[in-house]
Order: C-alpha cells, then sequence, then structure tokens
C-alpha cells in the first residue's frame, strides 16, 4: 500500500492585513534580528517599507542585492551578509527569486562545504534559521515549497536544492504587498502559476487533494489573471491572483511539475529568459504532446479554463484545452516563439538534451518524452 504526504509551509496567513501579523510571527519564532531579502527594485517602489513597518521596533539588516533568476554567487554574498550581520532569521519579500535566495541562505547557514553540495534531493542535513516569506508576485509559490533554484552560469543550467528543510515557518500573503508588481512580472508570474496548477493536475503523482486544489487553481486564474493585468490597483483581482497561486504552489509542491518546466529550465539558464515567460512559451507545445498520455485529465483542464465541454468529446477538449492557455498567454500580451527572445536555433538539439536529462522533473510528467520529442517541441514553440 503506498503512502503520501503533504507538505506545505508550517503557517498560513492570508488577506490585505495579513502583513499585519509579521511582528507577532517573529516573536513567536524568537528572532530579535532578521535579514530581510529582497530586490532594490521593490525597496525603492516602497513594498519592502510595508514589512519593515511591521518590524516591532527590531534590529534588521536589509539584503536588496536579488537579481532575477538569482545566481550561485547571490545566496553566497546573502549567506555573508546573514553571518556577518550576526541575524536569527530570515525574511524573504519578493517574488520566487528573493524567496528561494533567502531558503538558500537559510539551507547553507549551517553547511560547512560549499552550495553546489546542496544540490540535490534531501542533501540538506538539518533545519536553518526560522524562514518567513512574503511574496510581491502571485506566481511562484515558493512561499509553500520546499524548492529553491538558482542559475549555475557555468553549466548554463538552472539547479534545485530540494528539502523538506526549505518549508518556510511562515508564508504570509497579502494582495497589497503585489499592488506596485510591473504588468509584464504580472503576466508572466500569472502564467507561471497557471502552469504549476495545471502540471501538478497531470503530473503521474497527482492526489485527490491536489487534484481539487489544482483545479480551483485554473479557475481562479483563468478569471483573475486578465483583470489584475488590465487593471494592476484591483485589489480583488489582486488577492485572488494571489490565492490562485498559494493554491498552485500548495499542489505541485505536492505533485510535482513535468515537461514544460524541465524544458525552460535551459530557456532560462542559456538565455536569460525570465522562468514565467519561459513556461508561457512552451506550454501550449507541450501540452499539445502530453495531451494524448491524458486526454481524460486535459478535458477537466478545460472546463476548468472556461471551456464549455458537456458535447465535445475528450479529444476536442483537450484541443480546447491547449488553445485556451496560447489565448491566455496572448490575452496578457506574452510574446510568442523562441525566435522572439533570439534563441538560435542552432541551440535546440543541445536544449534538448539538457532538458531530458531533468529526471526529476520528467518523471512527473503523463507522457515519456525523449530527446528527439524534446528537440520537435522546441521547433514547434520556435
Amino acid at each position: 500500500m503506498s503512502v503520501s504526504a503533504f507538505k506545505i509551509a508550517n503557517k498560513l496567513i492570508t488577506g490585505p492585513a495579513a502583513i499585519e501579523q509579521l511582528s507577532a510571527e517573529l516573536t513567536r519564532l524568537n528572532v530579535q534580528n532578521p535579514l530581510i531579502v529582497t530586490d532594490a527594485i521593490l525597496v525603492k517602489s516602497g513594498t519592502v517599507d510595508l514589512a519593515l513597518a511591521q518590524l516591532g521596533g527590531r534590529r534588521y539588516g536589509l539584503f536588496d542585492q536579488v537579481k532575477p533568476e538569482p545566481e550561485i554567487s547571490i545566496v553566497e554574498d546573502c549567506t555573508r551578509a546573514f553571518r556577518e550581520g550576526g541575524h536569527d532569521g530570515l525574511i524573504g519579500v519578493g517574488g520566487g527569486s528573493a524567496i528561494d535566495i533567502a531558503k538558500g541562505v537559510a539551507a547553507f547557514a549551517n553547511h560547512e562545504g560549499p552550495l553546489t553540495e546542496l544540490f540535490g534531493v534531501d542533501l540538506v542535513k538539518r533545519k536553518g534559521p526560522p524562514l518567513i516569506a512574503i511574496p510581491t508576485t502571485a506566481g511562484t509559490g515558493s512561499e509553500v515549497t520546499n524548492v529553491a533554484i538558482f542559475s549555475d552560469k557555468q553549466a548554463q543550467l538552472k539547479k534545485g536544492i530540494v528539502s523538506d528543510y526549505l518549508l518556510p515557518d511562515v508564508a504570509l500573503v497579502s494582495p497589497l504587498m503585489t499592488l506596485t508588481c510591473p504588468r509584464s512580472v504580472t503576466a508572466a508570474s500569472g502564467v507561471d502559476a497557471l502552469v504549476h496548477a495545471i502540471e501538478a493536475y497531470l503530473s503521474v503523482n497527482a492526489l485527490p487533494i491536489t487534484d481539487a486544489i489544482a483545479l480551483g487553481a485554473i479557475k481562479l486564474i483563468v478569471k483573475a489573471l486578465p483583470k489584475a493585468y488590465a487593471n494592476p490597483s484591483s485589489l480583488q483581482a489582486r488577492e485572488d491572483m494571489a490565492t490562485a497561486s498559494l493554491m498552485a504552489g500548495m499542489a505541485f509542491g505536492n505533485a510535482g511539475v513535468g515537461a514544460v518546466h524541465a524544458l525552460a529550465y535551459p530557456l532560462g539558464g542559456r538565455f536569460n529568459i525570465a522562468h514565467g515567460v519561459s513556461n508561457a512559451l512552451l506550454l501550449p507545445y507541450v501540452m499539445e504532446w502530453n495531451k494524448l498520455a491524458c486526454v481524460e485529465r486535459m478535458r477537466d483542464v478545460a472546463d476548468a479554463m472556461g471551456v464549455r465541454v458537456a458535447h465535445l468529446s475528450d479529444k476536442d477538449a483537450a484541443d480546447l484545452a491547449v488553445k485556451a492557455m496560447a489565448d491566455l498567454c496572448a490575452a496578457v500580451e506574452i510574446p510568442s516563439g523562441l525566435r522572439s527572445f533570439n534563441v538560435p536555433e542552432d541551440a535546440i538539439p543541445a536544449m534538448a538534451e539538457e532538458a531530458s536529462k531533468i529526471e526529476r522533473l520528467m518523471r512527473n510528467n503523463p507522457r515519456k518524452l525523449t530527446a528527439a520529442d524534446i528537440e520537435k517541441i522546441y521547433r514547434a514553440a520556435y
């Protein structure tokens, strides 16, 4: 008989006033001198000030050197700041990059070897300092997952640290923290959340619990993302997207993601394409291949995306699900085609070979894909 475990951040606090619980949670975790991990843009926009106002007079440090698609060196720099500042906790304020950097520091702070020794599954030996995650985008779901992803520039790949010790102690999810998110980031991160939910639902590791959460997330995203994109100041749309991203993170944090993410990693690693955009570029084309292996589930995805499936065959419904995915990406003005990002066509074979070796993700995919299959997907998306 099989056994499953549902993994999530230790405590979730949601809603517009969630940020007001920061001081109480720091007290509960006995954190007196946290290091805030964020980026310079969020500091300049005033978003970080919303968190600083809730520190309850504590001392704190500020590391604002996080970059999109963060490299290993940034984790090392942030860890140095954590140690030298005598900090006793971490607050990740930002998108997936900032939260992943904070997770990386939590894993690395008590590790004596190089960070590269922790890449892989369950290689972190013990829990690090307390970690609070405060997302400022609605997309990555990093606030509730046990994964941190970094760019290895030397290998031109993205690599992950996977450990339950990376699960944040608290996730504070407030739509107020997302109001300054640029429209392009709103679009890319929102499609990222959609990919998380779809891939979790189609994963070979899907469970009834993750199924319900994933389908719920898809329904919310399809309705809320265009509204958040068209009217960034809509608190209701922002809250719906924050909730949907959280739900999608809960789903894929347990069921896993598949080939869309595996194929996106070489794109991000080689050409510095934002993770959400990479996923958006590949989503319809990977799903076109996957539907052969999961046509009934693709029908459910179509239904969740608002397609009227009552009188359709499973195949026709699956076809319309793929179209709905492409239409949503177009509606929020994400460019289509790898050539739009100056990806050279002669890079495709090497990317296909790299993606085929990301077994941690590919084994979750409903259809087994060879390097030759993956090359065809890249060419279709070109």
